[in-house]
């Protein structure tokens, strides 16, 4: 699967995924809110480099729509009337690994911010003694792709394989 994350004015961007696997999905905006890391690629990097396999990128590589919606309006309809008809929950694996990436990736930013004179202090919820191993190797990728992603003029992306 290849993402590509495109730079907006300000801090906005969009983000497209072409995968192998389930409808073609349209791109969509992404929440925006960091000149460094923007969120999706935040979670990108956590969830590659801590190898969590059921979390945004995974279930999207395996057919999952996510937060995204089919490019094709009548795919889009169809999964629609699925939505509606017979919900679907995540299964506890895929609950536990949203809950990872969410919590890392809150971790990582707040620690990349600290250790890059973006921020003071970290936030209470972030123990400097406990941090897993893993944060270390999140950092080292974050230190790449927040440069490249800093220096990227608006329409310039990044893509990356999943």
């Amino acid at each position: 699967m290849r993402v590509v994350f495109t730079k907006g004015p300000g801090t906005g961007y969009w983000i497209a995924v072409h995968r192998e696997t389930g409808a073609a999905l349209a791109p969509r905006n992404g929440p925006g809110g960091h000149s460094y890391l923007p969120h999706d690629l935040v979670h990108f990097l956590v969830e590659a480099e801590a190898g969590i396999k059921r979390g945004v990128y995974g279930r999207l590589a395996a057919g999952d729509n996510g937060l995204f919606w089919p490019a094709d309006p009548a795919e889009r309809n169809k999964a629609a009337r699925r939505r509606k008809s017979k919900p679907t929950q995540p299964t506890p694996q895929a609950r536990a690994d949203m809950a990872r990436s969410e919590a890392l990736a809150a971790s990582a930013v707040a620690v990349w911010e600290v250790r890059h004179g973006h921020a003071k202090t970290l936030p209470a919820y972030v123990s400097g003694d406990e941090l897993p191993p893993v944060i270390d190797r999140i950092m080292a990728r974050f230190d790449d792709y927040a440069q490249r992603w800093h220096a990227l003029p608006v329409g310039g992306s990044l893509e990356l394989d999943w």
